[in-house]
């Protein structure tokens, strides 16, 4: 009788362990049966439509700018963002302008207008429609050099000569704004007529105009020669 007992015991933790172990299998038949079934299925959410980003080629405008330069009238029709730099330097061909920082930082590129020293790259053409303006090939008379260019040559204030050009012209206008007593930076006192044209002030008032040679003794000691016979 007991030994009854123990077999039907036995048999059911055999059963029981073997339906354990068919059971798992099958459950991990279906897992594994599941993945390729779930990658079959068809995509039912459509694509995202692609979007492309349109461009417009917008037209050029051109204007009619109206400009004394050098003493000459000019009637010139240009792209309405040509700067007052490109239209001396690629449409009149005064190359005496130079292009340096095309960002206002250098100077190189200075030169004189009815409202006085200006950094060409900086002002668009059409700005200055009407406007007198005078480059470094304008200065000299015939074969008679302006007193600032004569004094430079003096000097040796041009060096490698990239700069000169706007070098000059800024110091004709600065010697122009001290006469009419404009202040500087570091002029006390204000308001208190013409101030000093002490070097402080001077150089200050060129700082502007960036000199890689770094000739600045002799670009101060120019200016200071010509500084009284520049008239008014």
């Amino acid at each position: 009788m007991a030994e009854r007992q123990h077999e039907a015991s036995t048999d059911r933790v055999a059963v029981s362990r073997r339906g354990v172990l068919q059971g798992g299998a099958v459950a991990g038949a279906g897992l594994i049966a599941g993945v390729p079934t779930a990658r079959a299925e068809p995509q039912t959410t459509p694509p995202a439509p692609v979007t492309r980003l349109e461009t417009t080629v917008r037209p050029v405008v051109m204007q009619q700018v109206n400009i004394i330069v050098n003493g000459e009238p000019q009637t010139l029709s240009l792209d309405a963002r040509t700067t007052l730099l490109d239209m001396l330097r690629e449409h009149l061909h005064l190359t005496g302008t130079k292009k340096g920082c095309d960002h206002g930082q250098c100077g190189a590129c200075t030169v004189l207008t009815d409202a006085g020293r200006v950094n060409s790259c900086l002002g668009l053409a059409v700005m200055h429609d009407g406007d007198h303006v005078t480059t470094i090939e304008g200065l000299a008379k015939g074969d008679e050099l302006h007193p600032m260019q004569a004094a430079f040559l003096e000097h040796d204030g041009y060096q490698c000569g990239y700069c000169t050009p706007g070098q000059i012209c800024s110091a004709i206008g600065m010697l122009d704004e001290h006469r009419k007593g404009w202040p500087s930076w570091v002029t006390e006192n204000l308001p208190a007529g013409q101030p000093a044209l002490t070097d402080l002030e001077l150089r200050e008032r060129m700082s502007g105009n960036i000199c890689r040679c770094s000739a600045y003794p002799n670009i101060v000691a120019a200016i200071r020669e010509a500084e009284g016979k520049i008239p008014a």
